[in-house]
C-alpha cells in the first residue's frame, strides 16, 4: 500500500513540479536557456568573459568604444539633438567611440590594475574600506576629470580657460553621481552576481547612467540656446508668416555654448 502511494506521489510530483519546485524550476530553466548560465561552459563565459581574461585591454577597448558611441547616439535621440541635416548620428558619435576605446578603457585598465595590485592579498575589513576610499577619492576623480576634459574638447573648447571652466562646472555634479552609484552597484554585485560577471555589469550600469546624464545635459543646452536665440520670453519656435507658431528649429542651427 505504501509502495502504491509512493508511486502516485512520485508521478504527481513529476507532472506538476511539486509544491515547492514548479514555478521556480520553470523560471530557472527559462533563464538558463537564455543565458546558459554564467559558469565556465556558459555562452557568456565562452564568448565575452573568455576574451576579457585572455585579451583584457583589447576587450575593454572594444567594449568601451562601442558603448560610448552608442551612448552618444541614444542620448541624441532622447534629447532630439539632431545635426543640421536632421540626423542623430552626428560627428560626436565616432569621437565618443574613439574616446571610449583609446582614452577611457586604457586609463581604467591601468588605474584598476594599480588598485588591485596595491591591495593584493589584503582581505581584512580595514583593507576593504581603504580600497573603497582609494577608489572613490583617487581613481574616480582622475577618471572623471579626464572625461570632462575630453568632453570639453569634443564640444568645441579650444583654450585652456575653456576646458578649465568646463571641468570646474561639471566636476562636483559628476563626482556626486559616482559616489552615490558606485557603492550601491558594488554592494549589489557582491550580493547577487558571480565575480566573473562584474565587469559587464559595471559597463552596463555606466552606460545607463551616462546616457541619462548626456541626454539631460543636451536638453538643458538646447533649451538655453533656444532662449538665447528667441529671447528669454520667446516660445522657442520660429516666427511664422501665417500667425501660427512655426516648427522648432533644428538643433545644430544654434552655435555651441561658449565656455
Amino acid at each position: 500500500m505504501s509502495q502504491v502511494k509512493f508511486k502516485e506521489e512520485t508521478v504527481t510530483t513529476t507532472l506538476t513540479g511539486g509544491k515547492s519546485g514548479g514555478k521556480h524550476d520553470l523560471a530557472h530553466k527559462v533563464g538558463e536557456a537564455i543565458t546558459k548560465g554564467s559558469g565556465p561552459n556558459g555562452y557568456l563565459a565562452q564568448a565575452y568573459l573568455k576574451q576579457l581574461q585572455s585579451n583584457p585591454l583589447r576587450t575593454k577597448m572594444l567594449t568601451s568604444g562601442t558603448l560610448s558611441g552608442l551612448q552618444e547616439l541614444l542620448a541624441s535621440w532622447i534629447a532630439h539633438d539632431r545635426s543640421k541635416h536632421g540626423h542623430y548620428f552626428t560627428s560626436r558619435v565616432p569621437k565618443m567611440a574613439l574616446y571610449g576605446s583609446f582614452i577611457s578603457a586604457p586609463l581604467g585598465h591601468v588605474l584598476i590594475n594599480a588598485l588591485q595590485w596595491l591591495f593584493e592579498g589584503k582581505t581584512s575589513l580595514k583593507s576593504k574600506i581603504a580600497q573603497i576610499l582609494t577608489s572613490n577619492l583617487i581613481i574616480s576623480p582622475i577618471q572623471n576629470s579626464v572625461y570632462l576634459v575630453t568632453m570639453a574638447i569634443i564640444a568645441g573648447a579650444h583654450t585652456f580657460h575653456q576646458v578649465r571652466a568646463t571641468v570646474r562646472a561639471g566636476f562636483w555634479p559628476v563626482m556626486k553621481v559616482s559616489w552615490i552609484t558606485s557603492p550601491i552597484c558594488l554592494a549589489f554585485a557582491q550580493q547577487f552576481l558571480p565575480q566573473e560577471t562584474w565587469v559587464p555589469f559595471f559597463n552596463i550600469v555606466a552606460f545607463i547612467i551616462g546616457t541619462y546624464i548626456n541626454a539631460h545635459t543636451k536638453k538643458k543646452r538646447l533649451a538655453a540656446l533656444r532662449r538665447k536665440h528667441y529671447g528669454e520670453g520667446g516660445s522657442g519656435r520660429a516666427p511664422s508668416t501665417t500667425g501660427r507658431p512655426g516648427p522648432p528649429p533644428a538643433d545644430d542651427q544654434f552655435p555651441r555654448p561658449n565656455y
